[in-house]
């Protein structure tokens, strides 16, 4: 059974993290709405090393690239709201989110997306998830530096509590 807020909202936080920030942002946002947390996981890995994981990035996202993903996706129609977070790279949302939206009927749903960066905010990616979430509504996202995640639980609390999902 999934958790629910204190709006009654169903919330999920499906998030890709390669170096942990946008890991520990998702852990921030679920302890703060209730939310269930599903890690978005490429059946490869990236490279660790930061050169090769950007050149494999760039040439995915230059081929718009979709990589299968590994366990099982949650049921989307069981909630409301779904928070998606990736790192910003090259300007939008990381190959293996764009994978995880295009799998989803997004009709009805509310979609809040949150991005780590070293730079570069929200890119593009809130006007590719629209594009991916079709029918959904889109919140404004949420940027936060890679090197400010862990200092972040202010600017997490106050962007959801503009959205009354607090638990």
């Amino acid at each position: 059974m999934q958790a629910q807020t204190a709006s009654g909202k169903k919330v999920l936080v499906a998030y890709f993290s390669h170096s942990g920030n946008t890991r520990e942002m998702a852990r921030q946002i679920a302890e703060a709405t209730n939310g269930d947390l599903f890690e978005i996981v490429p059946q490869s890995a990236y490279p660790a090393q930061y050169d090769a994981v950007m050149a494999q990035a760039k040439r995915e996202i230059g081929r718009g690239y979709r990589p299968a993903l590994k366990g099982r996706l949650p049921d989307i129609g069981a909630y409301d709201v779904i928070f998606v977070g990736s790192p910003c790279w090259w300007g939008t949302v990381a190959p293996p989110v764009a994978t995880f939206l295009a799998a989803y009927d997004w009709s009805g749903k509310t979609v809040a997306p949150f991005m780590t960066h070293g730079g570069s905010r929200m890119g593009r990616s809130e006007e590719d998830i629209g594009k991916l979430c079709h029918g959904a509504t889109l919140l404004g996202g949420l940027p936060v530096r890679g090197s400010a995640v862990k200092g972040s639980l202010d600017a997490v609390g106050k962007w959801i509590g503009g959205m009354n999902l607090s638990k």
